[in-house]
C-alpha cells in the first residue's frame, strides 16, 4: 500500500514527489514516454539558471533529485485506475497493480486524438474516449477501438464482455500483442468515419468499409483526462477541474500541471505540484 502514487514525471509530478517524500510518506512515481519538458530546446524564463537550460537537462536533473531523495520511480504505463471496496485506489499499469491511499495526476496535456475525418463530428454520437463510461451503451453491438498500444488493448478488454464484437484498428501502425482471442485486429490505414446522425461505418484507404456502432479512441498512453472520465472526475475543455488546493471532486485524488490547463509554464507546474503534494500529506494524516 502506497501513501501516494503520482502519475507523471514532469515538473508538477516531481515537485509533488519531493514534498510527499520529505513528509516520510511511501511514494511511487509512474511515467511512460517523453515529457513535453524534454522537447523544450532552451528555457530562459525559469528562475535560477543565468544562461538558461535545456528542457531535457532540467527534466533529467529533476528525475535524479527525486530518486536521490528516495522516491520510487518506475517507467510503467498506467492504463487504468479503479476504486476498491474500501474506497482505496488501485492503479493498473502494463506490468502490475498498485494500491494507494491518494493519487496525484500530473500527466501533462496530451491530446491523443488522431487526425481522422469524422472523429470530432461524431463525438457523443458513436465516438467515445472511455470504454468503462460508455461501453454499456454498445451492449451486443459491433465496436472498434482505435490505437495500437497497451492502452488500446486495455480498452478493448473492457468492451469484450459487453459488445457483440471488438476490433482494434491500428490505423496503419504495428499490431499490439493481445491475449483475448475474440478481439480482432485490423492494421489498415483509416480514411474516415461515416454515418448519418450517428456512427455507422469506418472507411479505410483501400476503399473498403466495416460496419460499427461505436468507435473508442485510445491512441498512445492514457492522459489525465482519460483517467478523469473513468473515475467521474469533472473536466472542462479537455482539462481536469480542480480547486485552489488542486483537489478534484473525488476525495484523495489531485491534479496539477498542464493537465488542469490555464498557464502552461514550468513555474506554474512546480507550484501546483507543491500544493497537490502538501494537500495529499494533510489528507493522509487526517485520515489515519
Amino acid at each position: 500500500m502506497y501513501d501516494v502514487i503520482i502519475i507523471g514525471a514532469g515538473p508538477a509530478g516531481v515537485s509533488a514527489a519531493l514534498y510527499t517524500k520529505r513528509a516520510n510518506l511511501n511514494v511511487l512515481m509512474l511515467y511512460k514516454g517523453e515529457s513535453a519538458l524534454e522537447k523544450a530546446e532552451h528555457i530562459e524564463n525559469y528562475y535560477g539558471f543565468e544562461n538558461g537550460i535545456s528542457g531535457k537537462d532540467l527534466y533529467i536533473t529533476g528525475m535524479k533529485q527525486a530518486k536521490n531523495l528516495g522516491v520510487e520511480v518506475k517507467e510503467e504505463e498506467a492504463i487504468n485506475i479503479k476504486i476498491d471496496e474500501n474506497n482505496r485506489y488501485i492503479v493498473i499499469t502494463e506490468k502490475e497493480m498498485y494500491n494507494t491511499k491518494t493519487i496525484i495526476l500530473a500527466t501533462g496535456n496530451k491530446k491523443n486524438i488522431p487526425k481522422i475525418e469524422g472523429i470530432r463530428e461524431f463525438e457523443g454520437r458513436g465516438v467515445s474516449y472511455c470504454a468503462i463510461c460508455d461501453g454499456f451503451f454498445y451492449k451486443n453491438k459491433d465496436v472498434v477501438v482505435i490505437g495500437n498500444g497497451k492502452y488500446a488493448v486495455s480498452e478493448a478488454n473492457e468492451l469484450v464482455n459487453i459488445a457483440k464484437s471488438v476490433t482494434i484498428l491500428t490505423d496503419g501502425k504495428e499490431a499490439p500483442e493481445i491475449k483475448e482471442n475474440s478481439i480482432k485486429i485490423d492494421t489498415r490505414k483509416i480514411r474516415r468515419i461515416i454515418g448519418d446522425n450517428k456512427v455507422e461505418e469506418v472507411e479505410f484507404n483501400d476503399n473498403d468499409k466495416i460496419e460499427t456502432s461505436g468507435v473508442f479512441v485510445a491512441v498512445g498512453v492514457a492522459s489525465g483526462n482519460d483517467f478523469a472520465k473513468k473515475l467521474g472526475i469533472i473536466t472542462k475543455d479537455n482539462n481536469i477541474v480542480v480547486n485552489e488546493k488542486m483537489e478534484t471532486n473525488i476525495p484523495g485524488i489531485y491534479a496539477c500541471g498542464d493537465c488542469v490547463g490555464k498557464l502552461l509554464q514550468i513555474s506554474k507546474s512546480v507550484y501546483e505540484g507543491t500544493e497537490a503534494g502538501l494537500q495529499a500529506i494533510q489528507y493522509i494524516r487526517s485520515n489515519k
